[in-house]
Formats: C-alpha cells, structure tokens, sequence
C-alpha cells in the first residue's frame, strides 16, 4: 500500500527555513589563524566555507612581509603587491574592517592562510546566486543595522552570517573613500592586464554588484576554503 503525504504552504515554508539553517552553519570550533596570529572563525553556507570576518595579515602564509604602501604616489604607481588600512589609520580600522589590498597582492596565491584562498569570480557568484542572485543577496550578506553601515543600510538581514561590512576602498590614486557606505571585496579572476573582477556592497541597496576595477584599487578580502 501506498502512502502519500500531503505538505501545506506552511509546511513547506517551515521545510524551507529547516534547509537554510542547516546549510548556514557556524563553524565556532575550527578557529582560523593567519600568520600575524589574528584569529578567525568560519561559517558554512551551502556547499561552500567561508570566513566570517576581512583579512588582516600583514604577511603571506610562509610569513614573509608584504608590503606596506602608505603614501599616496608610491601606491598609485604600484604594479606588485601592496596593502594598507583605510586612511592609514589602523588604530581605527582594523579590527572591525580589516586590511585592504590590491589585486596584486591577491595574484599571488599566498594571501590567505593555508587551506584557504581569495574566491574566484565563479565562487562569489556560487555564494549570491545560494541568496537569491544578485539583485537581493547583499541584503542577506550585509551585517544587520546602523553601527557601521550609514543608514538605511537598505534590506539588511545577515541571514547568511556572512557579516559583510562597509569597509571602503582605496582608489588606484592613493586616495580613500566610501567607509561606512560600501564594501568591495576582491576576486582573484583577472578579466586583463589592467582589471579584475569583485564583489561590491552598498549601504543604499539590497543587491550586490559584479565589478571591474582596476589593480592598483585597495580592496577587502574574504577567504574561503580549499
């Protein structure tokens, strides 16, 4: 004999909630740490292992330095890797927005602690596509609220636990912008000599946006695992 069950609208929206909580899991006990010691956790989301919080090493995973690009003609003119905080200031910025780096220094495939990596364009688009797609899955990426996003932080949800954050940008000038407004975040899929592609979050939409910026720019970085 056969048995059928009959699912209601409310049971499955409640089979779907079940789905995504259990394909968005805190990985509280596997503790990341970079060569300058700084500490992070992960989390699980869909098939993919990402960390929850931007780079902060100052070194590559054999522990040799990259380089620290303050002023703003030596960055504008750098064509290897380099990296700085938001308005060099990393008192301020540095524990809650991390580092920000030019492409190069993701180029070189030793940024991120070993067993992790920079995403490639395909596995940020994994992630947005996992939310929805791009026109609503910055909202469920961006960390909830007002305390570093400027209002109105539009869509926000981190249902995800992705937490991402406003961390700004350094222009391929030298100059910075955009804390507290927007967050970019590297890929390391290269479209030419010139330009790369990255993730970009703002506080005044629940999309995101695939970008083509130029190398030299300063942006975040999320790793995700091997």
């Amino acid at each position: 004999m056969k048995i059928f069950f009959r699912t209601s609208p409310v049971g499955i929206l409640f089979l779907s909630i079940i789905v995504i909580i259990h394909s968005c899991k805190k990985d509280d006990n596997n503790l990341i740490i970079d060569s300058d010691g700084n500490i992070y956790t992960s989390i699980t989301i869909g098939t993919q292992v990402w960390m929850v919080e931007n780079l902060k090493t100052t070194k590559y995973n054999d522990g040799t330095n990259i380089p620290l690009a303050n002023d703003n003609s030596v960055w504008s003119n750098l064509n290897t890797a380099g990296y700085c905080w938001y308005n060099n200031d990393a008192a301020t910025y540095n524990n809650t927005y991390g580092v920000l780096y030019n492409w190069y220094a993701i180029n070189t495939g030793n940024l991120c602690p070993y067993g992790w990596h920079v995403p490639t364009d395909g596995e940020w688009t994994i992630l947005t596509t996992f939310w929805g797609g791009s026109t609503v899955s910055g909202g469920k990426l961006k960390e909830q609220g007002t305390i570093h996003w400027q209002s109105p932080n539009t869509e926000a949800t981190n249902e995800s636990g992705f937490t991402g954050l406003p961390g700004g940008n350094r222009y391929d000038n030298g100059t910075f912008g955009s804390i507290g407004t927007y967050g970019g975040w590297w890929s390391s899929t290269e479209i030419s000599t010139s330009v790369a592609w990255s993730l970009v979050m703002g506080y005044n939409s629940g999309g995101v946006n695939r970008g083509n910026y130029n190398k030299p720019m300063g942006f975040s970085v999320r790793c995700i695992k091997d």
